[in-house]
């Protein structure tokens, strides 16, 4: 399945670079090309002592590490913050090619048949919750929402919210068996993240229809968050259809295209 908004994996020009900032970090003292170029050699990365240096001698320029004397080089306290950024990189996008590796091996059907089934069980949880929750839950569900819509403001992933949202419902709504049954259909910890992808790819944001059921629920209108709840389930499965027809056009047109 041909994905949409997923970037490509970078080219790998600056390894060496960061296999030098490694063995720098590691190593105490200062070390010469020749020293590095074994090291590297060691490491799998087959290189020349010329190529090790001319590397050096930019890295010097870029502030990354720095000559003493005729011992060799140190990584800088600016190496060691590029470093840390690699790695920071490297695990988000190990993280996203699980997380992809999960949504491709996801079927529509599959996710409309849960938001289906949440349709039927949220919306009684939010009808229970307008009667019985808490002054203490409603501030707690409002004070969710608005960190949510802080981060969503910010383009940071939001899914773990949606998750605390949801779930202070079903706990507010004081009904053990629909409760258990929610967490079993929201077992799986890709689900909210997935989603998420999914309306940002189609011009949406998670957080929206949160406002109207919790201000249902503030009001003590029952109906009211039984009608918001089921809304924005629907408009989550809207969403789905509409990020696989995306989907599938564009595979079309890339296989058109070949």
């Amino acid at each position: 399945m041909a994905m949409l908004g997923v970037k490509s994996m970078p080219d790998r020009k600056d390894n060496l670079e960061y296999e030098i900032l490694l063995i720098l970090e590691e190593k105490a003292e200062p070390l010469g090309s020749g020293v590095l170029r074994q090291l590297l050699n060691a490491g799998s990365v087959d290189i020349s002592e010329a190529t090790v240096g001319r590397k050096l001698s930019e890295m010097d320029r870029l502030g990354l590490t720095v000559k003493v004397g005729f011992q060799g080089r140190v990584i800088t306290d600016k190496g060691r913050e590029k470093l840390e950024r690699v790695r920071r990189f490297q695990h988000r996008l190990t993280y996203g090619n699980r997380f992809f590796a999960t949504l491709e091996s996801r079927k529509k059907e599959d996710l409309i048949d849960i938001l289906v089934a949440r349709r039927a069980i949220e919306r009684e949880l939010a009808r229970l919750a307008a009667i019985h929750a808490t002054d203490a839950e409603i501030r707690l569900m409002d004070s969710v929402l608005r960190e949510q819509e802080e981060f969503s403001t910010k383009n940071i992933m939001t899914a773990e919210h949606d998750v605390k949202f949801h779930r202070l419902i079903a706990v507010s709504a004081k009904n053990k068996v629909l409760a258990a049954a929610m967490d079993l259909i929201r077992q799986d910890s890709q689900l909210s993240p997935i989603l998420e992808y999914i309306r940002t790819q189609v011009g949406g944001k998670l957080a929206v229809g949160h406002d109207r059921i919790l201000k249902a629920i503030r009001n003590r209108d029952p109906a009211g968050a039984e009608g918001a709840m089921v809304d924005h389930i629907e408009s989550l499965i809207s969403d789905v259809q509409k990020y696989w027809s995306r989907v599938k056009e564009h595979s079309a047109s890339t296989e058109t295209e070949l």
